[in-house]
C-alpha cells in the first residue's frame, strides 16, 4: 500500500541524503533523521573502542574494546535499516489516509488500514529509541576505559544519540493519536518514557566521566556475557 519503495539512504552519498531530507517530499522525513544521526552516534563509539585496542594502556579493559566495538558497528547499520523501515512506514501510513472513503464498505476497510498502519508507523522508532539507549550505554561503558585522546568523541556520540532518542520518541508520540487501542497506546507511552529516562541517564553518566577525565575500573563480571538489555553494572556517577 505504500506509494513507493522505501529508498535504501545507506548506499546513498552524503550529499544526496541531505538533499532529499532538504527537499518538499515528506520522505525522509524526522524519524529517518533521527535514525541516521543516532547511526552517526554509533560509529563514533566503534572509532573511539578501535583507537583504544591494543594500546599497552587500555590492555585492562580490552574485552570492553572488543564489545562496545561490535556493538557499534552492529548498531550503526541497524539504525540505518531503522532509517530505511520508517520511511517505509510513514509511506503506508500516507497510503492508508488517501483510501477512499465514499460509501459505509471502504469507510469500513479504511479504518482499521489507518489505525495498523499508524501502530507500524509508531513501533519503528520506537526501536530507533531502542537502538538509542544501546548506543548510550555503549559509549558510557567505553568513558574512561578507552583512548583519552579520543574522549570527546564519546561525548559527541551520547549527544547525537540523545537527541536522536528524543527526535525518535516525538515520531512515537505522533502517531499514537491514530492507533485505535489506548491501552496499546498507554503502553508505547510508558516504553518511551522509560527509555528516554535511561538514554538520559546513560548520556549525562558518559559526559561525567569524560569530563573526570580519569581511568575507571573494568567493567564488573565477563563483559562478553552481557546483552544489550543488561548493561555492566554501573559505577556512581561522578560529582
Amino acid at each position: 500500500m505504500a506509494e513507493s519503495p522505501a529508498p535504501r539512504f545507506g548506499s546513498m552519498t552524503l550529499d544526496e541524503f541531505v538533499g532529499q531530507l532538504a527537499s518538499s517530499a515528506p520522505i525522509p522525513g524526522g524519524g529517518s533523521a533521527a535514525a541516521v544521526a543516532a547511526s552517526l552516534a554509533a560509529s563514533l563509539v566503534a572509532m573511539v573502542a578501535g583507537l583504544s585496542m591494543d594500546r599497552p594502556a587500555y590492555a585492562q579493559f580490552a574485552v570492553t574494546h572488543l564489545r562496545a566495538g561490535g556493538a557499534g558497528r552492529a548498531l550503526a547499520a541497524h539504525l540505518l535499516e531503522l532509517a530505511d523501515e520508517d520511511a517505509a512506514a510513514y509511506g503506508t501510513f500516507a497510503a492508508a489516509m488517501k483510501l477512499p472513503r465514499a460509501t459505509d464498505q471502504e469507510r469500513a476497510s479504511r479504518a482499521p488500514a489507518i489505525r495498523a498502519a499508524a501502530l507500524t508507523a509508531a513501533e519503528v522508532p520506537l526501536r530507533t529509541l531502542e537502538a538509542c539507549r544501546d548506543v548510550v550505554a555503549a559509549s558510557e561503558a567505553l568513558a574512561g576505559r578507552s583512548n583519552r585522546n579520543a574522549a570527546s568523541d564519546l561525548a559527541v556520540a551520547s549527544r547525537l544519540a540523545e537527541a536522536a532518542a528524543h527526535g525518535a520518541a516525538e515520531n512515537v508520540m505522533v502517531n499514537l493519536p491514530a492507533v485505535g487501542n489506548e491501552e496499546r497506546a498507554d503502553e508505547l507511552r510508558g516504553r518511551v518514557a522509560m527509555l528516554l529516562a535511561e538514554v538520559g541517564d546513560h548520556a549525562e553518566s558518559t559526559r561525567a566521566f569524560v569530563e573526570l577525565g580519569e581511568l575507571r575500573d573494568p567493567e564488573a563480571g565477563p563483559a562478553s556475557d552481557l546483552q544489550p538489555d543488561e548493561p555492566a553494572e554501573r559505577e556512581p556517577r561522578p560529582a
